[in-house]
């Protein structure tokens, strides 16, 4: 059973781009929970992050709720020091993705950059990269550590993970929707586009990241805008979500359908 009174929820954007966490405030006055705009030192999965509160949806407070056995909570305001100690980092993270991206390039490795970060903690730099294959990145790794003096650690991500991670806009007009409210990458395939009767242009189909829009997915339950929001005609509703939840992230569709993929196109 829940708890008889929960300890409310913040929603803390730990980067500019993607989507805000939810943390439960533990242990703190009704009155002292911070508010949107402040900075805060939160737990993670994976350590310790400075983040800002932002606006949150609190109807969706409980279904954001993290487990109860999750590390996830507000640790404590930012203090002065945190946030110079943060910005401090933000710099050393731009040096060593310029530094990390000419060693690169003078080794030819077939990796492209994304981003680099370092912990909070300062315990280590993290190197996120895309690539078509496996890289033998091991000389690169001991070069950074010996440039950084501090643990290195590379990860190789997805060009959609990339996609999230950088961000951007839809040609819908819009954020990305995996930087705003997709939790996850369900798989898309062009049969989703034939049943909306969509033109079958790459072009128009793919997002910026190159693959298959996402909403190529939780649009079909439009299938041709007939009924908004049931399943079509076309045999049976693909949704991951569940027939009638899907439809545009914003749910108002006009009769036109939701340009972002293509069907007022």
């Amino acid at each position: 059973m829940p708890p008889a009174n929960p300890a409310p929820l913040v929603a803390v954007k730990l980067t500019p781009v993607g989507r805000a966490q939810t943390f439960p405030v533990v242990d703190v006055p009704a009155d002292s929970v911070p508010r949107a705009g402040d900075r805060v030192v939160v737990q993670t999965e994976n350590g310790q992050a400075v983040g800002t509160v932002v606006r949150a949806i609190h109807q969706l407070d409980e279904k954001r709720r993290p487990a109860a056995d999750s590390p996830q909570r507000v640790v404590r305001l930012a203090t002065r020091d945190d946030i110079v100690t943060r910005l401090k980092q933000q710099h050393r993270e731009q040096d060593a993705f310029r530094i990390a991206t000419l060693k690169i390039r003078e080794r030819g490795l077939g990796m492209k950059l994304t981003r680099a970060e370092q912990t909070f903690d300062g315990s280590k730099l993290i190197f996120y990269f895309t690539a078509d294959g496996r890289v033998d990145f091991r000389e690169l790794v001991r070069e950074l550590a010996s440039e950084f003096r501090t643990r290195i650690e590379m990860r190789q991500i997805g060009v959609r993970d990339e996609a999230k991670m950088i961000g951007g806009y839809g040609t819908c007009g819009r954020p990305l929707c995996c930087t705003t409210f997709l939790q996850t990458f369900e798989p898309v395939s062009i049969k989703m586009a034939k049943q909306q009767d969509l033109s079958l242009n790459p072009s128009k189909l793919s997002g910026l990241c190159g693959r298959l829009k996402c909403c190529l997915r939780y649009e079909l339950p439009n299938a041709k805008g007939v009924v908004h929001g049931g399943c079509g005609d076309e045999g049976g509703c693909d949704n991951p979500t569940g027939c009638g939840s899907g439809g545009c992230g914003s749910g108002s569709c006009g009769s036109g359908g939701c340009g972002s993929c293509g069907h007022g196109a």
